[in-house]
């Protein structure tokens, strides 16, 4: 395939890979890697639509994205772009991709919860690590995948979802906490619905490794590692236990949005939505019986090289 070029606009971070592929899609050598907080979910759980503000700020970096791009060798109209989980709950979603196109020649295609998980998990995949053994955790702005190689299941718990919904002020009270740990308790543990992480779980019994993906889970192990600058092949190399993933939750609980952004690793304008990220990827581990998780700095934006340009 030669060069190719991804995007991955979420409901919290816009990611753009440029990857020299082989013909199957799989990536031999990453040239740029490209992280932005856009915020594009913001206030979506509540009014289903994009806001202004947000359309503009994520506008802004697809065109910063697109001279990236030309300045590449790659044509913005052959870059493989994708929305997820705020695109998919926005009722002005599909005008603001019009808009996106006119103005940066990117054509994106809204994948469903299904074509996210399966994407994501084999891109999220680290070498070495047997697929059939393997679970990878996509814990994203608007919703988290559970995703093996048979399958995935997609929940409506995001970190910015549930930061707007339950984690309202600075620093989080007691109550507000308590709320939202229930409230991803509830949904991680009922068994009714197709939608079920508990029977997802006995169905995947055999399930040894859980391998965590996205800014969340490359945050907390930044933080852990102590890392000044971001550095993927550490990060690809961090294991993080049920107790470490505890003790920065509890850490995050009592401190400010501020003070979170003085943590090495962590990002201000991840900052305030992290608790409920670290919360969400506590929890499934307790409740879903992981005792370890790997962290993965690969993804969705990797899976989908192998996609056809839009």
């Amino acid at each position: 395939m030669g060069l190719r070029a991804s995007i991955d606009l979420g409901t919290n971070t816009c990611l753009l890979l440029i990857a020299e592929c082989d013909e199957k899609g799989q990536v031999k050598q990453v040239l740029s890697d490209h992280s932005t907080i856009v915020r594009l979910g913001e206030g979506v759980d509540r009014t289903r639509e994009l806001g202004p503000a947000a359309i503009e700020r994520t506008a802004s970096c697809l065109r910063g994205y697109a001279d990236i791009c030309r300045a590449a060798g790659v044509k913005p109209e052959a870059v493989v772009c994708v929305g997820t989980s705020s695109s998919r709950d926005a009722r002005n979603g599909a005008r603001f991709y019009t808009r996106i196109e006119s103005e940066t020649g990117f054509r994106f295609r809204v994948l469903s919860g299904d074509e996210e998980a399966k994407y994501t998990f084999l891109g999220g995949l680290l070498p070495g690590v047997e697929p059939d053994s393997a679970a990878v955790i996509d814990i994203g702005g608007g919703s988290t995948e559970l995703i093996t190689s048979s399958g995935g299941l997609s929940l409506d718990i995001g970190s910015v979802r549930f930061t707007e919904r339950y984690l309202k002020t600075d620093p989080v009270t007691d109550g507000e906490f308590w709320a939202c740990e229930q409230a991803i308790d509830r949904m991680l543990g009922d068994a009714s619905g197709p939608a079920s992480a508990r029977l997802w779980r006995e169905k995947n019994a055999s399930i040894s490794v859980l391998i965590a993906v996205a800014g969340t889970a490359t945050t907390l192990a930044a933080w852990h590692l102590g890392l000044a600058r971001f550095d993927a092949r550490a990060i690809d190399e961090c294991r993080l236990t049920r107790g470490d993933v505890h003790r920065q939750v509890e850490e995050l609980k009592w401190r400010s949005h501020a003070e979170r952004a003085k943590l090495p690793g962590v990002d201000r304008g991840r900052a305030d939505v992290l608790l409920a990220g670290a919360l969400i990827l506590w929890r499934s581990m307790e409740l879903l019986e992981f005792p370890e998780v790997r962290i993965s700095t690969r993804g969705l934006r990797f899976g989908i090289l192998s996609l056809p340009s839009n």
